[in-house]
């Protein structure tokens, strides 16, 4: 890593192709801040991966990847497993991990004093069919709805083409699934979600139990699908996390798992669809992700307002 006049100059994976204002005015503020940089920027988010992990194989210290989860996990990818330590500027919509790990996502320029400052933390991580992810997964519901979500509909509509791709999801009749945990418990469900955070979509906290430093993922098993499953997720949302006692909803905690279909369905990871499988394996990478992170970074400010919903949600 470089030193200069104005400090270190960090390699910065930048995606030039982030259409959205938010995109645009981080790469001003790369721009601004060139000098602190040395500034690659990536056509794909696998060359983005091949990137990282070519910085980490020369034993490059420090690695930024300023972008969304889906830039983010990009560079996890080429990360995972290696002694380069992540540093986030976070220019996505979402950015649920940098919310998770409570940076500011609203100011690039406290996000760049995180990582001067230096304080690192060591972030479970796990794979799906050997996709290392750092936040969640998912198989059925919510990856159908990413794979429905067109970025013109994002563009123009925002958080509301989500909604919309929802309803018309709803519409459709899921496959049963069968999820076999890492302790020879057996379940079924139409949908499953998996959390090594407590975060979902931004700043809904899904998983009340998760921790990113204890070597276990939290898993929700939907039972029933419809709007049933809609609002169950609402209630479940409104108390700050689903807990073991949900009627349509099974909590587990475990290290692995396997879930099986009974035809293929689609398949995300960090928020960016994977593909469509029959067959999704969950297993634990014995090395950390090691991130630069506020020093003392708690639960964020939004879960004192998610708890005050609680009264007016029906046990």
């Amino acid at each position: 890593m470089i030193e200069t006049t104005y400090g270190r100059r960090y390699p910065l994976i930048l995606n030039p192709k982030a259409r959205s204002e938010r995109g645009q005015s981080a790469r001003k503020f790369v721009m601004d801040h060139a000098v602190r940089f040395a500034i690659y920027a990536t056509n794909s988010a696998s060359e983005a991966g091949e990137l990282a992990a070519a910085f980490a194989r020369a034993n490059e210290p420090v690695v930024v990847a300023a972008g969304g989860d889906g830039t983010l996990n990009a560079v996890v990818q080429g990360l995972a497993g290696q002694e380069t330590t992540l540093g986030i500027l976070p220019t996505g919509t979402m950015n649920v991990f940098a919310r998770e790990l409570g940076l500011p996502v609203d100011h690039l320029r406290s996000a760049l004093d995180v990582i001067d400052k230096g304080v690192q933390c060591d972030v479970d991580l796990f794979a799906m069919n050997g996709a290392p992810f750092v936040q969640m997964a998912g198989i059925g519901f919510d990856a159908q709805i990413i794979e429905e979500t067109k970025w013109e509909a994002k563009k123009a509509l925002g958080p509301l083409a989500y909604l919309l791709s929802a309803v018309k999801v709803l519409g459709d009749k899921p496959p049963r699934m069968t999820i076999t945990f890492e302790d020879g418990h057996v379940d079924e469900g139409v949908a499953v979600l998996v959390g090594n955070g407590s975060l979902y979509g931004g700043q809904v906290r899904l998983f009340s139990n998760a921790s990113n430093a204890d070597e276990m993922l939290d898993v929700l098993v939907f039972k029933e699908a419809g709007y049933r499953l809609v609002l169950d997720s609402i209630a479940g949302i409104a108390r700050g996390g689903f807990n073991k006692d949900a009627d349509t909803v099974s909590y587990y905690q475990s290290s692995g798992l396997r879930v099986e279909s009974e035809r293929e369905v689609p398949a995300e990871v960090d928020g960016e669809l994977w593909g469509r499988t029959r067959c999704a394996e969950f297993v634990n990478i014995p090395e950390k992700l090691k991130v630069f992170a506020p020093k003392g970074s708690g639960m964020p400010k939004w879960e004192e307002m998610l708890r005050t919903l609680s009264p007016w949600v029906a046990d």
